[in-house]
């Protein structure tokens, strides 16, 4: 269900809070909570019961407070704080990258349910989502098929993107302190640290980095009609721009390091230097995106 997914993943994310606390220190208000997991009231309350059933929390109302204990708390799994669609999402795009999928591909629902292990509804709901832009067909009594891109198809999709973009980045600059995003830039930055380090042998986890780090960075402007355009702006930019394997390692050190770039302004909540960083980084994409389709 998606209340345990939204849940599930608040009681990870308050366990993380909690053990940055001392011991004995008074846990946060709701409302202070409610903000720092980016969740309801009401979910902090089921989680506020989980901590004290633990024994990590302890008192009641505005006088609640922490115990740290020797022994940690067990997490609930990545699997289950993720909603399914987001999980078929990721599955997909990792599918098409690793087995670079074309033009005129062919896409079987049973095939892809048993190799994601999900049911065939969420695979066909996730299609769906795509034929509305023309990306991928229906045909009759022959399953779906992949059709690929066009350069203006593709160029119109980028002025969108960017426009987007640059107004999540600059309310994400205009965070208050407190917000839970501050904590999860500063962990996504070390992620991108901890991948340059190791770039020969990793460089193709990047894509889920890089979508893991767009999409924090819109989530900080939420708006119902650009969450449904970013989930074609994800195929586009994390799958398509890589169709190209000639120089993936290198246009993916490139890119890591303009996200490091764009990650400092961001946490320096220089607004102008924001958009330089932003404006940068997307061009870049744009660039490459430009060059995998004409050498297609």
């Amino acid at each position: 269900m998606k209340t345990d997914t939204v849940f599930k993943r608040a009681f990870n994310d308050a366990l993380d809070l909690v053990a940055r606390l001392s011991d004995g220190e008074a846990l946060p208000p709701e409302n202070a909570l409610s903000a720092r997991l980016g969740v309801s009231r009401t979910t902090v309350r089921k989680v506020i019961a989980a901590l004290q059933a633990a024994g990590s929390v302890t008192g009641a109302g505005r006088h609640r407070n922490v115990r740290l204990r020797r022994d940690s708390i067990a997490r609930f799994p990545v699997s289950e704080t993720v909603p399914m669609a987001a999980q078929v999402e990721e599955r997909f795009m990792e599918w098409m990258l690793r087995d670079n999928a074309r033009p005129g591909t062919a896409i079987n629902e049973a095939e892809l349910a048993r190799k994601f292990g999900v049911a065939t509804t969420g695979i066909r709901e996730f299609l769906n989502r795509f034929q509305r832009f023309g990306l991928i067909e229906r045909r009759p009594n022959a399953g779906w098929v992949f059709k690929g891109f066009t350069t203006s198809f593709s160029l119109e999709l980028f002025e969108i993107r960017e426009m987007f973009e640059l107004r999540s980045a600059c309310a994400l600059a205009a965070m208050p302190d407190g917000s839970p995003h501050w904590t999860q830039l500063e962990a996504i930055r070390l992620e991108h640290l901890q991948l340059l380090e190791d770039i020969d042998a990793r460089y193709h986890d990047f894509s889920d980095l890089d979508s893991r780090f767009h999409r924090l960075i819109s989530s900080a402007a939420p708006n119902r009609f650009i969450d449904s355009f970013y989930d074609i702006i994800t195929v586009i930019f994390h799958y398509h721009y890589q169709w190209n394997k000639h120089d993936e390692r290198q246009r993916n050190e490139v890119a890591i390091r303009e996200h490091l770039t764009y990650i400092d302004a961001l946490l320096s909540r220089d607004v102008a230097a924001v958009q330089r960083a932003c404006r940068a980084h997307l061009t870049s994409a744009r660039d490459t995106l430009l060059r995998s389709t004409a050498r297609r």
